[in-house]
Parts: C-alpha cells; structure tokens; sequence
C-alpha cells in the first residue's frame, strides 16, 4: 500500500500501472464508510502478493488528484492498467463485492501464459504468443529480430506491418532493410553525408537514411544533427 500525494500521482500510479494494475482509493479522515472500506481493500489487495497495487489518496489534502477524477462522492475506488481507468465503484462495498472486483484486475490464464512464453523468448515460444494474440508487439518485434539474425529480411519486414510502429520495430526495420547488418559508425555518417544530397524527392533514399539514423541510435548526438540536417534538405 502506498500514500499517493498529488506530487507523487503520475509515478506511483499512472507510470507504475504500465507493470501492474493499481488500485486508487480516494477517502478522507471525516468519511465514516471510508473508514469500513479501505481495510477490506487492503486486505483483499495484499491477498494478491503484489499482482495488484493499492494507492491511497487523502482527498483534503490532494485536491488535484481528486479533481483528475471528477470525484462527486467517497470512498471512491478506481483500477488503472497501464495508465487508464478500467474499473471502478462508489460507496462503501463488502468484501465479496470487493473481491470480485480485484479478481477481475488479475491477469488470465492466457495472460499468464502469454507472459511466460515472452519471458522465454525462443521462436517456438513467440510464435505461440502469435497464435494467441496475433499483434503482441513484443512477440512481433522479437520474432522479427529472429528472422532478420538469420536473414530473412523480407519476412521480418512482412511480419511488422502487423503491428503499429515503436521504436523498437524501427530498430529492427532498419536493420532488416539493411541487411541485418549496422555499419560502423564512422561509416554511417559517411554514407549520411552522401546520402543528404539526394534525400529530396527520392523515398527510397529519404528511408535509407532514416533507416541509418535509426541505426544510430537517439542517443546520439549525430542523430540530432542529421535530422536536422535532413529537415533542411527537404524543406
């Protein structure tokens, strides 16, 4: 159980709700029924073994975080996954209707195994990720990476259209167009360089170079650079 405040609210629950489902429980020291929920909810919570998180929030003295909520009453109770309301209820409850309500926060069995197979990571276990979510991202992305390893760039090209893009199936896109292979970096910027000239109007040559500054890395600081140099080629 943490005491969430409203300088503490964006890391103890909407960030930390991307690992685990929080549950956040507005009360103050005045409300009677908050008085018999928030044990029951605690209990209840702890009962998970931390497969779900408790968040409590003193509405006197966090009136931002109460105004986020649009509370009109408490004790209210609300269930975050992964930075969004998905749950919630009013009023003072008993412990089975509490229960029932953190029952369902908890993963199913299909997430559970889909969970273990990424953990794995081995081609036959993201593909049986892929027979049961066939957009896991993760599952896309590492399996991707697999075919690019062995150079079979086109498939892993084909299999992350699947999925919208992130920075890590860039990274293996890049890699893929590239032939599986980065140059070095001496030899990057050399080809960034030649490349410049020719951006404008070409897409093919425009991909390649942002397939080179994917390679980069935006750790970089000659990714800044030349994307600002490929900003003034083009415009």
């Amino acid at each position: 159980m943490t005491d969430v405040t409203d300088a503490t609210f964006n890391a103890d629950v909407l960030e930390r709700s991307n690992t685990v489902p929080v549950v956040v429980d507005l009360w103050a020291p005045w409300c009677g029924p908050c008085k018999t929920l928030g044990p029951i909810i605690e209990r209840v919570v702890a009962n998970t073994n931390g497969r779900v998180e408790l968040a409590k929030v003193n509405v006197d003295e966090n009136p931002q975080t109460a105004q986020a909520f649009q509370v009109q009453g408490i004790p209210a109770v609300y269930a975050l996954k992964d930075g969004q309301v998905v749950d919630g209820f009013v009023g003072a409850q008993g412990e089975p209707e509490v229960q029932a309500f953190i029952d369902r926060l908890l993963p199913t069995e299909e997430e559970n195994a889909v969970e273990a197979l990424l953990a794995a990571g081995d081609e036959q276990s993201l593909l049986q990720v892929l027979q049961l979510e066939p957009d896991n991202a993760a599952a896309v992305v590492g399996l991707a990476a697999i075919l690019v390893e062995r150079s079979e760039h086109e498939s892993a090209l084909e299999l992350l259209q699947r999925i919208p893009e992130t920075p890590e199936s860039r990274h293996v896109a890049a890699l893929a167009r590239r032939g599986g292979a980065a140059p070095e970096q001496a030899d990057i910027t050399d080809k960034l360089d030649a490349l410049l000239t020719r951006v404008k109007g070409d897409e093919a040559v425009r991909q390649e170079f942002v397939d080179l500054l994917e390679l980069l890395g935006p750790e970089s600081e000659l990714t800044a650079e030349y994307r600002r140099r490929l900003s003034s080629a083009l415009y």
